[in-house]
C-alpha cells in the first residue's frame, strides 16, 4: 500500500476515499461484526445479505471514466490523495479503455501478478542475470509505479475490479447487482463473489476459499465480506480510516514441512553476521522458498536447530518466510549442530558479540562486505564531509574495482571520475579538490569518519582533546580512555578493541601516507573563553551552518544545547528564529544577533 506520492507522479485527490478494511483472524470475530450489522439493519428495517470476495495480494487502484472513456487511473495513496498512474494503466490488457455503455463512473480494483507469470518472469530474470522479485505483491506494485510505462508496459500485470466508487444516471440496490453490471460494461471483475443470505454461509464460503487456495490462480491475502445492501452500507457508514460495512478475514498462515539441508552465514552492511537456512525448496503461500533467515545465535539454539532436521516452514504476514517448529521426533541422529564462526566468512576479521547484544559482528573495518557502508560513512558530512561523493558514484567506484578500502579514495585521479560521467570534467576537478581538502579536517572528524561503534562527533571531540594525536589514542589502555568526561567503560573498550585490529591498523597507516591530519590543533587549547556557557542556536545565520557556528562555541570550550531553558546563557537567533526564540525572550535568556556573535569569537 502506497502512503505517499512517489516523486514524478502528479497527485490525484479521490472524489470517493479509497479506504482500507479492518481486519479479522478468527471467526468469532466476524459473528460479531454480523450483530453489529444485523442491529442497524432492524432499526431501519433492512435485510441482511453478504457477498464474499477473495482479497487480491496485489496494489489497489481506481479508474474513472467520462462518456464510456478511460480519462484517468491512479494509486490508493493514503486513501484521500493517489497518484496519477493513468498511462502505466493503459498498457494492462484487461482494462478497457473504452466501456460498452458512455457512462460516466469509476471504480476500484486490485492490480497484480498471477502466480504463473510471476514464476515465469522470474525465470527470465534469472537467466538474464537481473534480482529476482520477492514476491507477486512487490513486483505488482513496483511495476505500476515505474515512472516509465514501457517498464510497466513489459510487466504482466492484470487486475480485477471490485467496487463501485461512483457512478452518474445508475442506480443499484445491491453490491451483488452492481459487480454484475461491471462485468457487461467489459471489465475484468473479481471471479470469486459469493452471494450469502448469513453469516453462517460466509463463514462456510471462506471455509471454501481457503481450502482452495491452492488452485487458485491468483495470491490472496484473505476473504472479504461485504454488505450486499447498497442503502444499508449507508445508513453503517465508515469511521476516518475504514467501513463499517466490510471486513477483511484474514487466514492463518500456509505451513510447510521441508528439510534444513546446510546453514551459511551472510555478513550484512553494517558487518552484523547473520545466519541462512538453506532448506530443501518448498511452496509456501505461492512462493518457492529455499533459504530463509535464522535471525542470530540465539534463535538457532532457542529452537535448537540441526542441520538436516526436518523442519516446518511459513510466511510470516504471507510475506516473509520463517522456521516455525523443528520436527525432533524425526530426527535419525545423523543431524549436525551448528556453531557460529568465530571469523568473519568474508574477510577472517575477529567477530565480536557485545554483552546485552544477540547480534555478531565482523570487526574489520576493511571487510569488503561493509566496504560501501564504511565509505558512505567516512565522507558524510558528520565524517570527513567530501562534497560530490555520494553512494551511487562511490558504487561505481566499487563495481569498476578503483575503490577497495577507504584509503583508496585518495588514489583517485582526475580521469577516473571524469569518466564516470558525461562532461565530467568540471565535476571531476570539484570532487578532486574536495577530496584534498578533507585531509586538512579536524582529526575529530577522522575519528568519527572511521565509525567506531558507539563514538560519534560529540565524543569523538572531547576524546581529542585529550588524546592529540592518532598515535596516542593508539598506545592508550581502556581505563585512560574510560576516564575521559562522557566516555564510558563501553565506549572505551570500543575504541581501546577497534585499534587493536589488524585491519585498523593497516587502514590508518595507508591514510598516514596520504597525508590525513591525525593530529588535534591546540591553537585554541588555552583560549576557553565560553568555558561554562551554554549558547543555543535558531534560525538561518548568514555567514555560518549550525553547524560550523556550534563548532567554534565547542573549540572556545562552550557547550551548545537543541533546547532552550533557564540554564541557557546565550540565544544566537538569525533569520527566520521560530519557536525558541519566543521561549527565550519568555525565560528572559540573552539574545544576540549574529553580527554579535562574531564580535566574542573576534
Amino acid at each position: 500500500m502506497v502512503g505517499h506520492v512517489k516523486k514524478g507522479f502528479q497527485e490525484v485527490q479521490h472524489e470517493i476515499p479509497m479506504q482500507s478494511l479492518q481486519d479479522v483472524f478468527n471467526f468469532d470475530e466476524l459473528i460479531e461484526f454480523d450483530k453489529r450489522i444485523k442491529k442497524v439493519a432492524k432499526e431501519n428495517k433492512k435485510e441482511t445479505k453478504y457477498v464474499v470476495e477473495t482479497k487480491i495480494d496485489g496494489l489497489s487502484a481506481s479508474l474513472k471514466y467520462e462518456n464510456g472513456i478511460l480519462v484517468q487511473g491512479s494509486t490508493r495513496g493514503n486513501g484521500l490523495i493517489g497518484e496519477d498512474v493513468t498511462k502505466n494503466l493503459e498498457t494492462i490488457k484487461t482494462i478497457p479503455q473504452k466501456l460498452k455503455e458512455p457512462l460516466n463512473i469509476t471504480v476500484r480494483g486490485e492490480v497484480f501478478i498471477s502466480k504463473y507469470d510471476f514464476e515465469k518472469m522470474n525465470e527470465e530474470r534469472a537467466v538474464n542475470d537481473l534480482s529476482l522479485f520477492a514476491n507477486a505483491r512487490n513486483a505488482a506494485a513496483g511495476s505500476l509505479r515505474q515512472l516509465d510505462s514501457k517498464i510497466t508496459e513489459s510487466r504482466p500485470l492484470d487486475i480485477y475490479i471490485f467496487n463501485v466508487q461512483k457512478i452518474e444516471a445508475k442506480e443499484f440496490n445491491s453490491h451483488y447487482e452492481e459487480l454484475l453490471f461491471l462485468k457487461k460494461l467489459g471489465f475484468n471483475v473479481n471471479p470469486v463473489k459469493i452471494l450469502c443470505n448469513t453469516i453462517e454461509e460466509a463463514i462456510q464460503a471462506i471455509q471454501k476459499i481457503g481450502e482452495d487456495r491452492e488452485k487458485l490462480t491468483f495470491g490472496i491475502d484473505g476473504a472479504v465480506v461485504k454488505v450486499d445492501n447498497l442503502s444499508l452500507r449507508e445508513d453503517l457508514g465508515s469511521t476516518a480510516k475504514t467501513p463499517r460495512w466490510a471486513i477483511a478475514y484474514k487466514y492463518p498462515p500456509e505451513k510447510k514441512e521441508t528439510i534444513l539441508k546446510d546453514i551459511v552465514c551472510q555478513v550484512g552492511r553494517t558487518g552484523v553476521i547473520t545466519p541462512m537456512a538453506i532448506i530443501e525448496p518448498v511452496s509456501v503461500a505461492g512462493s518457492t522458498i529455499s533459504k530463509t533467515t535464522l535471525h542470530n545465535e540465539d534463535f538457532i539454539k532457542e529452537k535448537d536447530l540441526r542441520i538436516g532436521d526436518k523442519v516446518i516452514i511459513q510466511k510470516a504476514g504471507d510475506v516473509i518466510p520463517e522456521i516455525v517448529e523443528v520436527k525432533k521426533e524425526k530426527r535419525t541422529g545423523k543431524e549436525q549442530e551448528f556453531e557460529m564462526p568465530k571469523k568473519c566468512p568474508v574477510c577472517g576479521a575477529e567477530v565480536l558479540r557485545e554483552e546485552g547484544e544477540v547480534a555478531l559482528r565482523c570487526t574489520g573495518i576493511e571487510c569488503p562486505a561493509k566496504l560501501l557502508r564504511n565509505i558512505i560513512h567516512f565522507v558524510s558530512k558528520e565524517g570527513m564531509d567530501i562534497d560530490g561523493l555520494g553512494e551511487n558514484l562511490v558504487e561505481q567506484f566499487i563495481e569498476k574495482g578503483l575503490i577497495s578500502n577507504i584509503a583508496d579514495i585518495y588514489s583517485l585521479t582526475f580521469e577516473d571520475i571524469a569518466s564516470l560521467k558525461k562532461n565530467g570534467k568540471k565535476f571531476a576537478t570539484n570532487l578532486i579538490n574536495a577530496i584534498e581538502d578533507s585531509k586538512k579536517r579536524p582529526f575529530y572528524k577522522l575519528l568519527t569518519a572511521l565509525g567506531i561503534r558507539h563514538i560519534g562527533s560529540k565524543t569523538a571531540k572531547t576524546i581529542t582533546k585529550h588524546f592529540y594525536t592518532i598515535e596516542q589514542l593508539m598506545q592508550a589502555n581502556v581505563e585512560e580512555i574510560a576516564n575521559l568526561e562522557d566516555v564510558g567503560q563501553i565506549m572505551a573498550t570500543s575504541i581501546y578493541e577497534f585499534f587493536r585490529q589488524p585491519q585498523t591498523i593497516d587502514l590508518i597507516q595507508k591514510l598516514n601516507n596520504v597525508g590525513i591530519n591525525m593530529k588535534e590543533d591546540k591553537e585554541n587549547e588555552n583560549d576557553q573563553r565560553f568555558k561554562g556557557f551554554t549558547f543555543v542556536l535558531t534560525g538561518s545565520l548568514e555567514n555560518y551552518t549550525r553547524e560550523e557556528a556550534g563548532e567554534i562555541i565547542e573549540n572556545l570550550g562552550g557547550k551548545v544545547s537543541s533546547s532552550v531553558s533557564k540554564k541557557t546563557n546565550y540565544v544566537i537567533a538569525g533569520e527566520e528564529a521560530g519557536s525558541k526564540l519566543v521561549k527565550a525572550q519568555a525565560l528572559g535568556v540573552n539574545i544576540i544577533s549574529e553580527e554579535q556573535f562574531q564580535q566574542m569569537i573576534k
